[in-house]
């Protein structure tokens, strides 16, 4: 088992039974890195922890494997949020928000906040009490649209960035650009209703991750953190979180 700091407060942990015992739950951003085991078994046993109504999502794919990916993962996140919280993972209540991001029942302002995304057959998890998180991960690869979708959703300073970079580092550059900017958009809880456009990220490689400029948000004058990391070879990842 490795761990890593990839922000101040934060902690990343490749064993998603891990906890660091020495975070203190007022300030800590725990990452979860978990591959999503697909065998039958796991599968029964992750839908055996899931609602009803995350059940019936499932049913609603249209592809067998999506399914067992969202039942394996959220399987993983309702033992990840029991553990914490002391209570069975069957027993966790989860609603969501009115732009579909999922948050504890009847949780406080210094209670669990979480988020999660995957990719493929890899997940990952962002945990704190009191802060507002989001993440995000993609498996790295050539788009044959990427220029095209940059161009239309990328601000303009991220645009000018990613045309500048030589061509064999654009794959990187687009999705280091792309999970930021996911990752900023679900620790508002706005999904893509909030404009790409409306602020800048870094993106090139080797720079550090950064949060270049953000407009004003109505009410909202919380700051932000940003880190990016690599939770496994050929997938890149990033989290948001708010500044304490």
């Amino acid at each position: 088992m490795r761990t890593e700091s990839v922000l101040p407060g934060l902690e990343r942990s490749e064993d998603e039974t891990f906890r660091p015992a020495t975070v203190e739950r007022d300030d800590a951003i725990e990452i979860v890195v978990a591959g999503l085991a697909l065998e039958p078994a796991a599968v029964r046993a992750s839908a055996s922890l899931l609602s009803a109504a995350e059940r019936e999502r499932a049913s609603r794919f249209a592809f067998g494997r999506d399914a067992r990916r969202f039942i394996v993962g959220r399987g993983r996140l309702r033992q990840l949020l029991g553990a914490r919280l002391g209570v069975r993972p069957e027993s966790v209540e989860l609603v969501y928000g009115a732009r579909g991001k999922p948050a504890l029942a009847n949780s406080g302002r210094n209670s669990l906040r979480f988020n999660l995304s995957h990719r493929d057959d890899l997940a990952v998890y962002a945990l704190s009490w009191g802060c507002d998180v989001g993440i995000d991960v993609e498996a790295i690869r050539p788009l044959p649209d990427a220029d095209a979708i940059a161009a239309r959703f990328f601000s303009r300073p991220d645009h000018a960035a990613y045309r500048a970079l030589d061509p064999r580092d654009r794959p990187l550059g687009f999705f280091q650009c792309w999970t930021r900017k996911e990752a900023f958009i679900k620790a508002l809880g706005e999904g893509l209703s909030h404009p790409l456009d409306s602020f800048d990220v870094s993106l090139a490689p080797g720079a550090p991750a950064e949060l270049l400029r953000v407009e004003a948000v109505p009410g909202d004058d919380r700051g932000w953190r940003l880190a990016s990391f690599f939770p496994a070879p050929g997938f890149v990842a990033a989290v948001v979180a708010e500044e304490r």
